[in-house]
């Protein structure tokens, strides 16, 4: 008996030290799966959207393998990643800009193509990961992140206000409000619409909704101010609002969004990451360089350069060099070249976890 078990366990099908690479179409309702072994493609799934059930689906096709897989950034986020990390499948997730794409590919576009060209490139090693925070750390950065979407949609209504009253020759003087949208100048607007009819209703509507938004705004505000006093993010905060121009909530987009700094280990990479880098386009002597790159995360480039704007106004040193700049370029294009410099003291002072000096010219 002892003998026919063992000649059993010799039949048993292994791929231990084998890699199994799979790519992944992530989609709501169903995944398409293309799964490559030793660059042969071995089958193309299309299954429900879990994790557990490719994990099953690879341990009975390929038993002992190590498994790789990769999708692209997307609406599920990294909930996706880790399900399939906890199902032992070595997963990346990456920049669907970053995919190295074929003409062919381009023109005929289906989930069977993407998840095939994923699977491809990852056998071959063309793709890098993006970086993927601890979960703590993205619960913090939806809060921050939300804050920014809630200010959006009360500007929008500001500004749908603002068109009504200037459509139909409303005028609110200047005299009459201490401050824009303060609470004395929405007084003094409801005091003007009294004498009109549908109009008014239609703007008194716009207000409410405006002033409960605000209302949520200041509430998720509250909020980040508390969590900025966790003792995680405590400090950090204390050493970034020494430097002119950066705020409580500016310091936590940027503590929330950074992640870990020693995986900047150049500041290049790190102007990169936030988008402060100018798109080129050269071809042998001739060199252009055209606007600001769009890649990057916006949440940090949109902070980072309105604190550059007020930094140019409290900084001497920053004062200085951007009043060289604006001698030779646009005032728009200078003040990006301040918030790179800006960046650089905001990488140094973590780094060295030290207060910033403002240094006299």
């Amino acid at each position: 008996n002892s003998r026919r078990l063992a000649m059993k366990e010799d039949r048993k099908i292994s791929f231990k030290n084998k890699s199994i690479f799979v790519g992944i179409d992530v989609h709501k309702k169903s995944w398409k799966v293309c799964i490559i072994f030793e660059g042969i493609e071995h089958k193309f799934i299309s299954q429900a959207p879990s994790a557990e059930i490719l994990g099953k689906t690879l341990r009975h096709t390929f038993p002992g393998g190590k498994y790789y897989s990769v999708y692209e950034a997307g609406f599920c986020g990294f909930s996706v990643h880790e399900a399939l990390k906890a199902e032992g499948i070595n997963n990346i997730v990456v920049n669907p800009a970053d995919v190295p794409t074929t003409d062919k590919e381009k023109k005929r576009k289906t989930d069977r193509v993407d998840c095939r060209k994923l699977a491809r490139c990852l056998s071959r090693g063309d793709l890098q990961s993006i970086n993927i925070p601890e979960k703590e750390k993205q619960e913090d950065r939806s809060l921050v992140r939300l804050r920014r979407t809630m200010v959006k949609d009360q500007t929008r209504d500001k500004n749908r206000i603002k068109s009504a009253i200037s459509c139909y020759g409303i005028i609110i003087s200047d005299e009459k409000a201490e401050s824009h949208w303060s609470k004395k100048y929405i007084e003094c607007l409801r005091e003007e619409l009294k004498s009109l009819g549908s109009l008014s209703t239609t703007i008194e509507l716009l207000l409410e909704d405006m002033m409960s938004k605000r209302k949520r705004v200041a509430d998720v505000t509250r909020k980040i101010r508390e969590l900025a006093k966790h003792p995680k993010y405590s400090r950090k905060v204390e050493i970034l609002i020494t430097i002119p121009g950066v705020s409580i909530l500016t310091a936590m987009t940027i503590l929330t969004e950074f992640g870990d700094l020693k995986q900047y280990n150049r500041l290049d990479k790190l102007v990169s990451y936030v988008g402060l880098t100018p798109n080129e386009s050269s071809s042998g002597e001739k060199e252009n360089k055209l606007s600001m790159t769009k890649r990057g995360n916006k949440f940090l480039k949109h902070v980072i350069i309105e604190s550059a704007w007020t930094a140019v106004r409290k900084d001497p040193s920053l004062m200085l060099a951007y009043s060289k700049y604006s001698k030779h370029t646009l005032k728009t294009k200078a003040i990006v070249k301040i918030a790179r410099k800006l960046l650089s003291r905001i990488r140094y002072v973590l780094l060295k976890e030290e207060d910033y000096r403002i240094l006299t010219v």
